[in-house]
C-alpha cells in the first residue's frame, strides 16, 4: 500500500443500489480499520452518442443526479454514523471507464465493487462494470458478493459484521500469487486475521495402459511444497500473523472454492495471473471461476502497492517451484 500522504486511500464504486450496499460495509469496515481515507464514486451512466444538449436527455441527467445526490447524503450519514469521513463525487459515462480514470488520478490503494448491481446479475462478472474494473485497476480490488437472499429479506440491507477473521490465499509460488500473500499480510495485520496457504496438486496423469505416471515425482513435489508452505507458514508467524497451510488435490478453482466453504473463509485474496497463465483475461480462467462462485469477498491483487520501507515476508518463497508431472 502506498502511504505517501500518511494513509492508504480506498475507492468504493457503487451505483447506489440495495445490492451495493453490501460492498459498502465491507469499504467503510476496511476504511476503519486501515485508518485510510474513503473516496465513493457513483457513475450516472450515460452511454456514448446520446447527446446531453437534447431536452430529454438533460431531464434523465437531472432526475439521475438529484437522486444520486440525496443517496449519497444518505450513504455519508451512515459513514459517520461508524466514524468515518468521506469524500463522495458523481460522474457521467461508463462507469468502468469512470472509476478507472478516478482509481488512477487519486492513486488508488484499493477499489471495492460489488458484484451485483442495479442490472441483476448474480455472480456473474463476465461483460459486467466490476469484470472491467477488475481486470485493468492499477491497483488491488476487492469484489463483494451480494447476499441476495439476507439482501431481499431485509429490504435492501445486510448489517452483518464483516471484519475478515478467516483468509483463504491460494498458492502455486509464481510471482503474482506471492504478490497477493504479500498484500494479504497487511490486511491480515491491520485486522489481526489469521491466514491459511492453501495450495493445490493437479489430477496426476496417466499412461495409455492406466498406469500412473510419475508417481515418484510427484511425492517428491508434495515434499518440497510442504517444506516451502512451512517457510511461508514461519515467515508469517515472524509477521505476527497467524497461518496454516493445506495442500488438497483436485481442480484448482473446485479446490479453492471448496476449501473457502470449509474453513469458512471471510475473504479470499489471490494474484490475477500466474502459472496457470491467467495474464489479464478472466474467461476460463481459475480467477472467473472463484469469482463467479466465491460465498465471500474475493479480493484480486493486480499491481499492489507497497510503502517504500516494506520489508517482503514472503523472500523466503523465491525459488523457483518444481513443475506438475
Amino acid at each position: 500500500m502506498s502511504e505517501a500522504s500518511g494513509r492508504p486511500r480506498i475507492l468504493l464504486a457503487t451505483d447506489l443500489s440495495r445490492w451495493a450496499q453490501r460492498a459498502e460495509v465491507y469499504a467503510c469496515s476496511l476504511a476503519s480499520s486501515w485508518g485510510a481515507t474513503l473516496t465513493v464514486i457513483s457513475v450516472l451512466e450515460f452511454p456514448p452518442g446520446m447527446n446531453p444538449d437534447y431536452a430529454v436527455n438533460r431531464l434523465y441527467l437531472g432526475e439521475l443526479m438529484k437522486q444520486a445526490t440525496k443517496q449519497l447524503v444518505d450513504l455519508k450519514a451512515r459513514a459517520v454514523n461508524r466514524g468515518l469521513s468521506v469524500h463522495t463525487r458523481i460522474t457521467t459515462g461508463i462507469p468502468s471507464e469512470e472509476v478507472l480514470a478516478a482509481a488512477e488520478a487519486e492513486d488508488t490503494d484499493l477499489i471495492v465493487v460489488g458484484t451485483r448491481g442495479k442490472t441483476g446479475l448474480q455472480h456473474v462478472l463476465l461483460g459486467s462494470t466490476a469484470e472491467r474494473i477488475i481486470r485493468t485497476a492499477p491497483c488491488p480490488v476487492l469484489a463483494v458478493p451480494t447476499e441476495i437472499q439476507k439482501v431481499e429479506e431485509s429490504g435492501g440491507t445486510t448489517n452483518r459484521p464483516v471484519v475478515p477473521d478467516r483468509i483463504l490465499v491460494p498458492i502455486d509460488f509464481s510471482d503474482c500469487s506471492l504478490d497477493a500473500l504479500e498484500y494479504g499480510v497487511l490486511v491480515a495485520q491491520r485486522a489481526k486475521a489469521a491466514i491459511k496457504l492453501f495450495h493445490v496438486l493437479e489430477p496426476v496423469s496417466y499412461g495409455l495402459d492406466f498406469t500412473l505416471l510419475h508417481v515418484t515425482k510427484r511425492e517428491q513435489m508434495r515434499t518440497v511444497i510442504t517444506e516451502r508452505l512451512s517457510a511461508l507458514v514461519s515467515a508469517l508467524t515472524s509477521a505476527e500473523v497467524t497461518s496454516e497451510f493445506l495442500i488438497s488435490g483436485g481442480l484448482p478453482a473446485d479446490s479453492i472454492l471448496d476449501a473457502a466453504r470449509a474453513q469458512p473463509a471471510d475473504m479470499i485474496i489471490m494474484g490475477t495471473h500466474g502459472r496457470r497463465g491467467l495474464s489479464h483475461t478472466f474467461c476460463g480462467s481459475v480467477a472467473e471461476s472463484v469469482l463467479r462462485k466465491s460465498p465471500c469477498p474475493v479480493l484480486m491483487v493486480r499491481s499492489p502497492k507497497f510503502h517504500a520501507t516494506h520489508r517482503r515476508v514472503t523472500s523466503v518463497a523465491n525459488t523457483p517451484p518444481p513443475m506438475n508431472p
